[in-house]
């Protein structure tokens, strides 16, 4: 089957028909892919027959992997498992459990691995256990919410880096989602509020959830800075929301959109996501003095 690309927003997100991520792809295939997510920025593909070998491959196309962290129940790996069930018994676990209180960060808008020195290309979920209801994804275009920011917000942005945190993102929503030795491998990262795409050099805002505070501003006047342009870019107007559908697999470019997940009835009913998230492979400014890479 050719490709086939339908727009599923006015500003960004495509659907993208004629393709089986699980099956072998073409260099000239694959290529579409790619463009397709530096033109829309999040890619839906339905009825993907992808399991965690397939995944795993079908992700590397786009670069090196990362490996999840402490925090995550599949640590180790290049997943990131979004789920409520346990990885060893496949029973539901506690609401009051560590691991569903540390999930509930990803109900804040936010950019994978921003609170990386490196961070995140892109991400790449893949639906294997969906809910009846609830357990949506949203994502919000910070390259058309750049586009429309007031001149003298876009002159005040330029040139500002902020410090991103997962400690400081995760505290916003409970002090016990993270141990002492989750916290020592997340010294977090300064990044450049400011990111532009090498290839069409469309800019966009770089905040989200994890980002702490600007620096050399007043640590609560960054703050409200923020918090000012995350509430701008999750306009409704700027947001697509993805109903899963087991089978799905929806790719996002963490350099260009935020999301979040929606609540469901996680004691009722199962959910299972796998995600895997490219390495970006630059750093967006220089580190304060702890990395030694070239920023972009």
């Amino acid at each position: 089957m050719a490709t086939t690309i339908k727009k599923l927003h006015p500003l960004f997100c495509a659907e993208i028909g004629g393709i089986d991520t699980g099956a072998a792809i073409d260099d000239a295939t694959f290529g579409e892919i790619r463009a397709a997510l530096d033109e829309h920025s999040v890619l839906v593909f339905h009825e993907q027959s992808l399991d965690d070998e397939r995944q795993i491959t079908f992700s590397r196309r786009f670069g090196p992997l990362e490996t999840s962290g402490k925090a995550n129940p599949a640590k180790g790996t290049h997943f990131a498992r979004q789920s409520n069930l346990d990885i060893d018994t496949g029973g539901v676990i506690p609401a009051e459990d560590r691991r569903m209180i540390y999930q509930k960060g990803n109900y804040l808008w936010h950019s994978d691995s921003s609170f990386k020195a490196v961070p995140s290309l892109c991400s790449l979920l893949s639906a294997r256990v969906v809910p009846p209801v609830g357990g949506d994804s949203e994502f919000a275009t910070m390259t058309a919410a750049y586009d429309a920011l007031p001149d003298d917000i876009k002159a005040r942005l330029s040139g500002l880096v902020a410090e991103h945190s997962l400690v400081f993102s995760r505290e916003t929503v409970s002090t016990e989602s993270l141990t002492a030795e989750m916290k020592a491998e997340l010294p977090g990262a300064w990044q450049a509020m400011v990111r532009e795409n090498p290839v069409n050099h469309r800019k966009a805002i770089y905040a989200g959830a994890h980002a702490s505070h600007v620096i050399g501003w007043p640590r609560e006047e960054g703050r409200a800075f923020i918090a000012w342009l995350n509430e701008f870019s999750t306009q409704r107007q700027f947001v697509y929301s993805h109903t899963w559908h087991e089978g799905d697999l929806v790719i996002w470019d963490n350099r260009a959109v935020l999301h979040r997940a929606t609540a469901y009835d996680a004691l009722s009913h199962k959910r299972l996501m796998q995600r895997t998230t490219v390495n970006g492979g630059i750093m967006t400014t220089a580190q304060p003095g702890r990395y030694e890479l070239a920023a972009e």
